[in-house]
Order: C-alpha cells, then structure tokens, then sequence
C-alpha cells in the first residue's frame, strides 16, 4: 500500500492512534531567553494551533492540545463556519502523531551511512555511504532503489549530497574541491561513473547513453592549496550552488555558466555548513569551526565586502545549520554539545571570542569536558538552547520539523550517542528519542507530508521510523563497527 493511501492528506491517518508524550525537558529554564514569548513561539503556535471553535472551550480559557475527536466533531458540526479544518487545524492534528515506532530497515552497508535526505516532494530518499555509493530509493514504491550510483573522485568520504528542485540532477561533495554532478533521470539503475551503457535509440536502434558524473571545479585560478567540500547545496530555483569549504569559503557556482561565480572569504577556520536562507537566494548562512554563524548578504557584498551580520553563542565549532525558510530564523549544531536557535535580527556586526577554559580538546576522539556542559557566552545572540544529544566524532546535523505536517513546532537532530533527538522548539522539552544504532548517526530526515523519519548511522543502517507503523517490526542486522582514525 502507498505511503499517501496511509498517510492522505484527508487527514485519514489522524482517526485512530494516540498522540506521542513528552519526556520532559531536557534543559533548564535559563536555557530560553528572556524574551521567548518572541515572534517565532507566536508564529509556531499561531501554524499549530486550532481554531478557537474547535477547541469547545470557554472564552479564555485555553486547553491543548485538543482531542482529535473533539476537532473532528466541530469540523462534522462547522463550528469554525469553514466546514473543513485549516491548515494550522491539520497541523496540530498531525504534529500529535509522530514517527515513534519502528524502526524499518531501509538499507544495510558494510560502510558508515554519512548523509540521508528527502526530496523536497517526498517522492525519494538520498542516502551516501563512505564506502563511494549514493543510492536513491522510491518511497512510493516501497523503497526500492531507483538509482544506485557509484562515485569518483571520492577522498575519504561523501561529505554532503543535494538533488536538484525539478529531481533531475544530483550533485555529491569529498573531500576535494571538485563537486560531482549527475543527471539521475535515465532509467538505468546503476551509474558507474564515466560508464557508457549501450541503449537503443529511435532511428538508428543503436546508440550510447553517457552516465557521465561531470565535475565542477570549484577552486580558483590562482589557488594554490587544495581543499575540501562540507557542505553543498542548490538554490530553490536550481541555478546555482552553494558550498562551505574547508579553506574557510563559502563558494557561489553558476551552473548556467559553468564557473565559481563568488568566493567569500568567510571565517577564520573551516567552514563546515552553508545553506540559502530562502528562496530568493540573496542571503546566504554559514557556520565555522570560528564557533560563529554569519550572514551574508548578496545585494551588499560587493559594496560592503563582509558579512551582512554575526551571531554569537556557541562555544565550540558550529557542525550545521538549517534554515526555516522565512529569511529570518535558523538553528545550528555545536561541538559545545547544543542545538540553538537564533533570529537574524539580533545578529552583530563584530564577533566576541571568549577565552577557552581548556584546551587540546578534539571532539572527533575526545569527550566533552563535563566542566564545560555549565559554560556560557558571555554575549550569547541566541533565542534558545537546547541539550540533550551529543555532537562528537562527525558533523552531527540537525534541522526543523516539516511546516505541512508540523508547522514546524519541533527541531530534530542525529546524535553521536546513536540516537535521534526531538525537542520542542517553544518549550524546549525532550519530547521523544529514537534509539537503534549501534554508531553516530549523522544524518537524519522527517518526511515533508507524512509521519516518517529515516535516520542514517555509522553502523552502516538505514532506519526508518513511523507512526502508524506497520503491524510487525523485523530485527536489522547490526554490523560490528570497525576503528576509525579520522573523522570528519
């Protein structure tokens, strides 16, 4: 059965079940900035809260979350004068029922599971593994895999992998300042890279189909040092690239004219993570090992030649950043062991670096110190804070919950200590914790629609969690993990 006969959006999934509960908070109340009846806990409540003819309260009196009954009845009767429920109705509907149970093997690999992520409609699943392959699984059609790719060029490991917004094109990033892009529509399964596959054509019934990876280079003319790529993304509109460097640059790559179209000395130290802030694309996001987010600002750079802003608070090295789409609000993962959310707004435009308490710390084979969990910026920019997971031995990532399904009221994020973490994003509560793995896992993804996350671990699993779930969970296998010398 289809994942959309399961999960409709007639909201049909939301009859039956039971809502997931709360594990409490996971952090102190000193955690939340002083201002946190701020904009954006208005702006998720107002995207996850019924209308107020649904809840069947008395005037000022407020209970949630309401029973899904109780809505289905006011909806049946057209309390709210709309005779169907709202998109912030669905949302407080289906933010109740989170994917919880499980987990589904996805897939199994001898290899560390680096990157896995959604397409932005649903339809497919990214995952890159350490070992050189990417393979790209229909959900719809019980996730077999579509295309299994096989890279080259590869130095060490896939950094980071994006598909294209019309699904045509993906591109994967190593370690090298060479990112591979790869026209994933043909309908052979396998893609060896630079491979030629003989296939029929129309007129002459012989022909070659290229299943080329082409490489855009990203280095500059006069570069001498070569460097590696963290982090790389398209824009909404498919045109360009952004990408985060270890030679502390950001990268802007024109795919229309084939060349680097922007290099932005960006930070003092690796830059690890760099997305688009919306879907305009003039103001980019970046995060270091500098322990700063920043700002960028397209429209000004030229002009001005810095960042458009800073943002203070992390303590260590910031391992990735994800945008809420609005140009405004973002959250970041840090080697200081937190999740923080931050409004552009408040950002400065000099950077504060308190002195560090210890030192020849490495997360990648160290141990937070546990003095450390208790220390602050002194000029932390941020709106909140959040802890409970762990961000050791890789770039853990982290993101927001989807804005269809969830109206974006949590944050989840991948953990060292084998599991998934999701908080509330207002609250600031541990509302659940998905513990399988028997590694890191690095990366995780919730379905844009449905109740589905699939999680992707050093264990080399690919682990999908549901609600509702099917009627039986099968064992996955558990690979033994093998030393690692280096970690990136």
């Amino acid at each position: 059965m289809s994942y959309i006969a399961r999960f409709g959006k007639d909201n049909g999934a939301c009859d039956t079940g039971n809502s997931a509960e709360g594990s409490g908070s996971s952090k102190g109340p000193d955690e939340v900035s002083n201002d946190f009846d701020h904009e954006i806990a208005q702006l998720t409540k107002h995207k996850s809260r019924p209308h107020q003819l649904l809840r069947g309260d008395m005037p000022g009196k407020l209970r949630l979350p309401v029973s899904t009954m109780k809505m289905l009845v006011g909806r049946e009767s057209n309390h709210s004068g709309r005779g169907r429920f709202s998109s912030a109705d669905c949302c407080h509907v289906l933010s109740r029922y989170l994917p919880l149970n499980g987990p589904w093997g996805v897939d199994q690999s001898r290899s560390p599971a680096y990157v896995s992520q959604f397409s932005n409609d649903g339809l497919f699943f990214v995952a890159g593994f350490q070992g050189g392959h990417i393979r790209i699984y229909n959900v719809e059609k019980g996730w077999k895999v579509q295309k299994d790719i096989l890279t080259q060029s590869l130095r060490w490991t896939i950094t980071d992998t994006s598909l294209s917004p019309d699904q045509r094109y993906l591109v994967y990033a190593s370690m090298t300042p060479v990112v591979n892009i790869v026209n994933v529509e043909s309908s052979k399964t396998e893609s060896l890279a630079n491979v030629t596959y003989k296939l029929p054509s129309v007129e002459s019934q012989g022909g070659d189909l290229l299943e080329i990876h082409g490489g855009l280079d990203f280095s500059i003319d006069d570069d001498e040092d070569e460097f590696g790529i963290f982090s790389v993304k398209f824009s909404t509109d498919g045109r360009e690239l952004v990408a985060a460097s270890s030679d502390a640059s950001i990268y802007v790559y024109d795919l229309q004219e084939n060349k680097v179209s922007l290099r932005i000395p960006a930070h003092q130290s690796d830059v690890n993570t760099v997305c688009f802030a919306d879907e305009s694309g003039h103001l980019i996001y970046s995060g270091s090992d500098d322990n700063l987010c920043k700002v960028w600002d397209r429209r000004c750079l030229m002009t001005k030649g810095k960042a458009a802003g800073v943002l203070m608070g992390h303590l260590e090295g910031v391992t990735f950043i994800d945008s809420r789409g609005d140009g405004r609000y973002l959250i970041s993962n840090g080697k200081d062991q937190t999740t923080k959310l931050w409004d552009i707004r408040k950002m400065s435009s000099t950077a504060i670096y308190p002195r560090r308490t210890y030192r020849d710390w490495d997360y990648r084979w160290m141990e937070y110190p546990s003095h450390a969990t208790t220390l602050k910026h002194p000029n932390d920019q941020s709106l909140a804070t959040y802890r409970g997971h762990a961000v050791l031995r890789t770039l853990i990532r982290c993101y927001f919950s989807p804005a269809y399904s969830t109206g974006q009221k949590y944050i989840y994020t991948g953990s060292s200590d084998h599991s998934v973490y999701i908080y509330d994003l207002v609250t600031g509560a541990q509302v659940a914790r998905l513990d399988h793995h028997e590694g890191p896992v690095r990366d995780c993804s919730w379905h844009p629609l449905y109740p589905i996350l699939v999680s992707s671990s050093w264990d080399g699993t690919v682990a999908r969690w549901e609600f509702p779930g099917d009627d039986q969970v099968p064992t996955l296998m558990r690979p033994k993990l093998r030393p690692r010398r280096v970690f990136y």
